[in-house]
């Protein structure tokens, strides 16, 4: 692709998970044999700043992926970061359409969160693919920890909430092992701890803004 044709996909994409314009290919989670049951006033805002903070998630997910996409010169490497995109655009829908049931709003920071994740994704590219694939494994790794503590916090009366977070650990994880797969290499300890710190900054202000 030229250098405009990237910069317009990159564009493409960015308008589309910012304005909420997006289409999962899959249908939504959905908990078996386990109706939801009505929430309380509490419990329903909690739920909704929960799946909040996931939806900030998966639109730095869009961004980083597009990013890593642009920066690699190996065709298979740049549609398998496609195929993990699509993935994550379902779970940036599941997580959308959830927070509307709840009468959840998105982050008010979203255009901040998704420029500060393309930025990164640009740096993490240009270190070049084996670090690339690394900052997915980890990524995705503290993902999966993010959510696993997501499924002890929400409601056990929400089993439409905790339906789509299972489903987003599970997708997660297939996303951390494919890069590993791929040649991922480990990143230094600094650099792991950074990303935790600025995980935890994120989590933090999405369950209020």
């Amino acid at each position: 692709m030229s250098p405009i044709d990237s910069f317009l996909i990159a564009a493409d994409s960015a308008l589309r998970t910012l304005s909420g314009a997006n289409q999962a290919s899959r249908a939504c989670p959905v908990a078996s044999n386990a109706p939801d049951e009505p929430l309380g006033d509490a419990q329903r805002r909690l739920s909704g700043a929960l799946m909040r903070v996931n939806h900030v998630g998966e639109v730095c997910a869009q961004a980083l992926y597009s990013a890593q996409g642009l920066t690699t010169r190996r065709a298979d490497l740049r549609a398998q970061f496609e195929n993990a995109a699509r993935e994550e655009t379902d779970h940036l829908a599941w997580t959308q359409q959830r927070m509307r049931e709840l009468h959840a709003h998105p982050s008010l920071l979203n255009p901040l969160w998704y420029a500060g994740a393309f930025g990164i994704g640009l740096i993490a590219g240009r270190a070049g693919d084996a670090i690339s694939l690394g900052f997915v494994v980890e990524t995705e790794r503290q993902v999966e920890k993010h959510l696993d503590s997501h499924l002890e916090r929400l409601p056990a009366e929400d089993s439409a909430s905790r339906a789509i977070v299972r489903q987003m650990k599970d997708d997660e994880a297939r996303h951390a092992a494919t890069a590993e797969d791929a040649g991922a290499a480990r990143l230094p300890t600094p650099v792991r701890w950074a990303m935790q710190l600025a995980g935890r900054v994120m989590t933090t202000t999405a369950h209020r803004i």
